[in-house]
């Protein structure tokens, strides 16, 4: 079946860097936009930011210029480099995206979502 896998996350210091990574598996024929978002404890979900099939980028006013999301076609991966990390960065990150592909007799587009990976941000 079609699914999203994140990995990437952990505990890293305030001002530090981390890489997350997701990959997109199963049978797929196509996929559109793929993006990133969090959410923390008692918060409702948002967007940190995603990127369309043609490689237009848009971010979250509190990650531009400290977030970088990026996509490798070839392997199915989105990826989002974050630097300089705040203790307010801490949260779950899910991968999100729209995906073309077949499950069972099915083959339609539809919206697909990781589990998430935690990112701790503390001292």
């Amino acid at each position: 079946q079609v699914q999203l896998v994140e990995s990437g996350g952990g505990l890293v210091q305030p001002g530090g860097s981390l890489r997350l990574s997701c990959e997109a598996s199963g049978i797929i024929f196509s996929i559109n936009r793929m993006g990133w978002y969090r959410q923390a404890p008692e918060k409702e979900r948002e967007l940190v930011a995603y990127i369309t099939s043609g490689g237009t980028t848009n971010y979250a006013d509190f990650v531009k210029g400290r977030f970088t999301i990026s996509r490798d076609n070839a392997k199915n991966m989105v990826y989002l480099q974050m630097s300089s990390l705040e203790p307010e960065d801490t949260a779950v990150y899910f991968c999100n995206a729209g995906i073309r592909g077949r499950n069972g007799y099915v083959v339609d587009t539809k919206d697909y979502w990781g589990k998430g990976t935690l990112v701790t941000v503390s001292s």
